[in-house]
């Protein structure tokens, strides 16, 4: 199927998205800071540069957005134009995020990801299941933690 825009404006809608702040961010964000918790954001010393980070815990936070980190969810298809290119990209940012994570990991730092799927979505939880859920990881001594959307079947 064709683009229904023009490549000038599908271009420009592209760059126009954000990989800071985003929409599923600022809810984590906001709902942390509601339950007292205070963080770092996107700190360029750790690898990686995670969305959240919180020193007292000892732990990070990475808020993935589905599409940009080829998550296997209803939000994620593979694009149909420039396939190489997209394969390329996507495949890359996977592998940074798991080099990052590991990375974190033998720094002792506990990781957590959250995933857009879990906050938008058909299969999107109730933002307080989410940001309740993590809260209690992050008071936890659990090394690892991910939220994704669940199928409502």
């Amino acid at each position: 199927m064709a683009d229904v825009v023009s490549a000038a404006v599908r271009s420009r809608m592209m760059a126009g998205i954000r990989g800071k702040n985003t929409k599923p961010e600022l809810i984590i964000r906001r709902g942390l800071h509601a339950r007292g918790f205070r963080y770092l954001l996107h700190d360029k010393r750790l690898p990686g540069k995670p969305d959240l980070v919180f020193p007292k815990h000892r732990a990070v936070i990475f808020v993935h957005g589905c599409f940009w980190h080829g998550h296997d969810c209803h939000l994620f298809k593979w694009p149909k134009t420039r396939i190489d290119f997209w394969r390329k990209k996507i495949n890359r940012n996977r592998t940074v995020d798991q080099t990052a994570i590991i990375a974190l990991k033998e720094a002792g730092w506990r990781c957590c990801v959250i995933w857009e799927c879990g906050l938008k979505g058909r299969e999107s939880l109730p933002a307080k299941s989410t940001i309740d859920r993590t809260a209690r990881w992050l008071s936890s001594r659990r090394e690892q933690h991910e939220l994704r959307g669940t199928s409502k079947k």
